[in-house]
């Protein structure tokens, strides 16, 4: 029995099934998404969802769905499912699904009469292609299958509607169609690799609704154009894959593809196997150049996400090389922001003072994982370079105080990871000396010592050992309190006394001025009043403002983003906190820990972590589908945990 396994009870009630979802990427930043139950549920659910550079940056939905129609002795019976205006379901197409799993395809068993389907997708890894395959696994006459699908041809932000600038025109291509809605998006190829008749009979669907983005206060309504239908006879046994992709392709390989692309694919058969395969999502190349995808299905690569994310994404499950490959293209970001240049390397949010500091945490996170030397050999020259450059005051929001410590100005910006804003204005105004950039700023400048001392430049490296020295005394004299938990930030004669996980960032790091024993003060506090079975929240209940449930209109929902909801990733650095203080003797409190995120596979967008939870039981999973940060965080303490198993 698979492991992302649902029966019949579970796929025909609605109120359980339409939560759940699946998400299949490839390289080039594409998708497909809807529900378990193929019935989409946001306007960024689509079977095909594509970049559009010719349009803008965003994802484009070209092929929102297709209807699946078994046909016998004249009999219909539709597999589809849709939402209409007034709650309406309409075909209902779900109360003939017997089983959906997920072991390496998501494949969902239909049972209509004495008719028995199975559907298998597959989302080509270096093409902008949706494969389906139907297999007919028994029926006792002659079964006919209708295919008919739905187009949008429209951004993910935006809803389309019926409108006189519609193309409906399409071509005959090998075993197929070819379509292109508007002018400026690329044709889409719907094609089969057995021959069929296409009926044009163009139509539109009214007042399609997706109950996510009514959820969230944004359009929910949309029509969609169909153009016709797809009708061939399918005999027992037999197997048939429909292509739906952006370039035309010989059908007589697509069986082939098909079982190229099955082979290529690893079983989803546990929990670090589905965050294995979460983590290839999230690659993204482009021009040459590799990225990290901060999350589907809206995130874009953000500086900060990406340099957090790619050790766990890529060390922790043995990719090296795809690190190395994203350091060539991250680096080169790094020099064009440092040099003042423009850049045409898509990572975003470079300029936000913490994600050089997040940059040097790393690179040492390779030296830990892979190799000291080879990190100090390959990378020495560009830690000491953004050590030197902020040290310099080159830095146009960070500022080396005679004390040691760096102060960034976030009063009117969002500057840290905190980053919500309400009419442009931070939420959490966090400003001043900021807690986690200042543990990242001492970590940086020991380890640019050690690299330093380990490359021969010993004059060098004591410089760098002194300012730490400052460094480390004034970050104890300034953020440790007489409660034992360290302040998150003070800004002239404000003192931010709320309860957060910034300082579990602090109290985890390889090189950090805390003891043992203040270590084990925070880490106390936060197993108090931070630890929930998803991960640590953003804000303890006992301070002011918690606000802990991550719903509503948009403003609602800003105000509630950091304000006590749970992030998975600082789960990472609460259970490396676990691991320096008790060494063997934490693993089974953090093995624990992971129950409560296993749980997580089977919910949401299935075999991912959502990008958050709301701080309060029942921890709704809110946000993005899947969030490469939770994602990595966690594949990287299994990685650390492992050494100490095998120790």
């Amino acid at each position: 029995m698979s492991y992302l396994r649902f029966d019949k009870t579970l796929m025909t009630n609605l109120q359980e099934a339409l939560p759940k979802e699946i998400l299949r990427t490839n390289k080039s930043g594409a998708y497909s998404c809807s529900s378990i139950v193929d019935c989409n549920t946001r306007k960024y659910h689509g079977l095909l969802v594509v970049p559009v550079p010719e349009l803008d940056d965003n994802n484009h939905v070209l092929l929102s769905s297709l209807d699946e129609t078994v046909i016998q002795h004249g009999a219909e019976f539709n597999l589809g499912l849709h939402k209409y205006s007034g709650g309406t379901f309409s075909p209902n197409g779900h109360k003939y699904i017997r089983e959906c799993e997920w072991d390496k395809l998501p494949t969902t068993i239909y049972r209509v009469g004495g008719v028995v389907l199975k559907k298998e997708k597959v989302f080509q890894h270096f093409e902008n292609r949706i494969l389906i395959r139907y297999t007919l696994l028994d029926a006792h006459s002659v079964t006919t299958l209708r295919l008919r699908p739905f187009l949008a041809f429209r951004s993910v932000c935006q809803c389309t509607h019926e409108n006189g600038a519609v193309n409906y025109s399409y071509q005959v291509v090998d075993n197929g169609i070819k379509t292109c809605m508007y002018e400026g998006y690329p044709e889409l190829y719907m094609q089969l690799n057995k021959k069929s008749e296409f009926h044009y009979c163009p139509n539109w669907y009214r007042g399609i609704e997706y109950p996510k983005e009514q959820e969230l206060g944004y359009d929910f309504t949309e029509d969609l154009y169909v153009p016709g239908y797809f009708e061939f006879e399918i005999k027992k046994g037999e197997s048939i894959v429909f292509s739906a992709g952006i370039e035309e392709l010989s059908t007589r390989s697509l069986k082939k593809l098909f079982d190229t692309e099955y082979n290529v694919h690893v079983s989803r058969d546990s929990f670090h196997s589905c965050l294995v395969n979460a983590a290839h999502q999230f690659h993204y190349e482009k021009n040459n150049e590799n990225y990290i995808i901060a999350g589907y299905p809206w995130f874009k690569c953000r500086a900060r996400d990406m340099f957090i994310s790619l050790p766990g994404l890529t060390l922790a499950i043995d990719e090296v090389e795809y690190f190395e490959k994203a350091m060539i293209t991250a680096e080169k970001a790094i020099n064009n922001f440092m040099s003042g240049e423009k850049s045409n390397i898509n990572i975003y949010e470079m300029e936000h003072p913490d994600v050089l500091l997040w940059a040097v945490w790393c690179i040492q996170q390779y030296a830990r994982l892979v190799s000291r030397e080879e990190a100090h050999k390959k990378y020495g020259h560009i830690v000491n370079k953004i050590v030197a450059f902020i040290k310099s005051g080159k830095h146009q929001n960070l500022f080396l105080h005679d004390n040691g410590l760096l102060y960034a100005n976030g009063r009117e910006k969002a500057i840290t990871w905190m980053n919500s804003t309400i009419n442009g204005y931070p939420v959490v105004p966090r400003s001043g000396y900021i807690v986690e950039f200042n543990a990242l700023w001492y970590n940086a400048l020991v380890f640019n010592s050690q690299i330093l001392e380990s490359l021969g430049h010993s004059e060098e490296a004591s410089e760098y050992t002194s300012l730490a020295e400052v460094t480390g005394n004034s970050f104890k004299e300034t953020f440790l309190n007489e409660h034992g938990y360290l302040l998150d930030y003070i800004d002239g004669s404000y003192i931010s006394w709320s309860v957060r996980p910034n300082m579990l960032i602090a109290s985890s790091l390889e090189n950090t001025p805390l003891s043992i024993q203040e270590r084990k003060r925070i880490f106390d506090i936060c197993t108090k009043e931070l630890l929930t079975p998803k991960g640590i929240r953003s804000l303890s209940p006992k301070s002011g403002g918690y606000n802990p449930v991550y719903e509503g209109g948009q403003m609602q929902r800003d105000a509630a983003y950091h304000q006590g909801t749970v992030w998975p990733w600082l789960s990472g650095f609460y259970l490396e906190t676990c691991m320096k203080i008790y060494k063997r003797s934490g693993l089974s409190f953090v093995d624990r820990h992971f129950v409560g995120l296993e749980e997580e596979m089977f919910y949401h967008c299935i075999g991912t972590l959502p990008e958050l939870f709301d701080g309060n039981p029942p921890f709704h999973g809110r946000g993005a589908l899947s969030f490469a940060m939770n994602v990595a965080e966690i594949l990287r303490i299994n990685k650390i945990l492992s050494k100490f198993y095998n120790y």
